[in-house]
């Protein structure tokens, strides 16, 4: 389980109010009392995506899919700089992932540290 810290929703959330799918998630959060997977599985059913709940991996597995993305140097530098309004409108423009899930993938990224999450890129990622 990934657990984010109400101070850590509410920084995410200053700073990617004019993203309304996100503060949506945002909420979903926090009603989920900072429990990032369960959070994303609540989002995933409410907006009709079928997430695979006997797999406890499967928000890192959608992290995963962001990765090329995310590890790019701009993408990081963005992240390291608090400047996350940016990261979170190109992974929802990209199509990566379902735009609503952007907002938990990124505190899941953040939680693992974009240093440790971009080392996993040498890894074979699962099938999902």
């Amino acid at each position: 389980m990934t657990q984010v810290s109400m101070t850590s929703i509410a920084q995410l959330r200053s700073t990617m109010a004019e993203y309304p799918e996100a503060l949506i998630a945002l909420d979903v959060v926090e009603d989920c009392e900072g429990d990032l997977e369960d959070a994303a599985m609540v989002l995933a059913i409410r907006y009709g995506l079928q997430p695979d709940q006997n797999n406890s991996n499967w928000l890192e597995a959608i992290a995963r899919q962001c990765r090329g993305v995310v590890c790019q140097e701009s993408m990081q530098a963005d992240l390291r700089l608090g400047t996350y309004g940016s990261v979170a409108a190109y992974l929802a423009d990209s199509g990566l992932i379902p735009s609503i899930l952007v907002a938990p993938v990124l505190m899941y990224i953040l939680e693992t540290g974009i240093e440790v999450f971009c080392d996993f890129g040498s890894e074979e990622d699962p099938v999902l």
